[in-house]
């Protein structure tokens, strides 16, 4: 074999190392991702009293992967612990299903025809008219937190984040010289960048590191700030097929792309991510191995979520 395919080889299994190791690919893989009912971290200080902080609506109209009461049961429960009033939503999105929301939690939507194949091509999630109400709804004063892992996510959110200026790259973005697992986004060397959701309201809500488990890659319009940026080495394996990594996959180089940032747009706010399971806390395959924040890797990701809710409440 020589020098070139043995680097081809070497490269689909380091692309599905990381796949098995997420727990993200595949039809039956996907079965074995469930909350972890037990997960139950310390809130320092609660934003609200219980109840009494701003109405949170998670998406469930969009075949969503990540869902109140399923995968993000974590992610809803710490909320509510926080004072949040969180609810899942079967309504599209328009003036009158966003009235009395004040902050929208969009996790890996996606169009009906990548319900359950997760191949090319991938359409938005979403109609012109929900992407027009979304739009108007933020400019107006409302908060948008739009997560979008890798292919077929990431494509399902493109017009989407589009509306806001940010590009997404719609394939699996992760470190060629890595031998798998997540990856660390550290303030020690500015690929978690200081801004009030790392530095939070009081010293206990400090962030230094953050842990993501393969995700998306997206470039953002001049006006967004940069919390999340991929180091050197990670490119994004723009795949045909969730999962299959094929010696000719293209793999276009993201060092310097975002992978988190947030955006003040008219009265509102955008949160935009490229990866869900890092605000999850869920238990994968048949070992139950903790995936998300539940994760030793991940012990700062919860006060991380926390923090950019609070950014998205005007609270930071």
């Amino acid at each position: 074999m020589n020098k070139r395919k043995i680097s081809l080889y070497l490269t689909r299994a380091l692309a599905l190392s990381f796949v098995l190791l997420t727990g993200l690919a595949g039809i039956n893989i996907r079965a074995q991702q469930v909350a972890d009912t037990a997960f139950n971290p310390p809130i320092e200080k609660p934003a609200y009293a219980k109840d009494g902080g701003p109405v949170v609506a998670i998406d469930e109209a969009h075949y969503n992967f990540h869902t109140a009461d399923g995968r993000y049961l974590a992610f809803a429960n710490l909320l509510r612990r926080d004072g949040y009033i969180v609810k899942g939503s079967s309504a599209l999105f328009s003036k009158d299903s966003l009235n009395e929301v004040k902050i929208l939690v969009i996790a890996n939507a996606l169009a009906e025809r990548n319900r359950e194949d997760w191949s090319l091509p991938t359409p938005s999630a979403f109609s012109d008219k929900e992407i027009s109400a979304v739009r108007d709804w933020v400019k107006a004063g409302g908060s948008l937190f739009l997560i979008a892992d890798h292919m077929p996510c990431a494509g399902a959110a493109e017009k989407l984040g589009a509306a806001f200026g940010f590009k997404f790259s719609n394939g699996y973005a992760m470190n060629e010289k890595a031998r798998g697992g997540p990856m660390i986004f550290r303030k020690s060397d500015r690929t978690l960048r200081d801004h009030p959701i790392t530095r939070g309201r009081i010293d206990a809500e400090k962030v230094e590191a953050v842990a993501t488990f393969t995700g998306s890659a997206f470039q953002a319009g001049k006006d967004a700030e940069p919390v999340l940026v991929f180091g050197p080495d990670v490119v994004s394996f723009e795949t045909k097929v969730a999962g299959e990594f094929p010696p000719e996959t293209p793999r276009v180089p993201v060092s310097g792309w975002l992978h988190g940032a947030v955006l003040k747009f008219g009265k509102g706010r955008v949160a935009i991510f490229g990866e869900a399971a890092m605000f999850s806390a869920q238990l994968a395959g048949p070992n139950r191995r903790p995936m998300g924040m539940n994760a030793p890797v991940a012990s700062e990701n919860p006060k991380f979520l926390l923090n950019i809710m609070h950014w998205l409440s005007g609270l930071l």
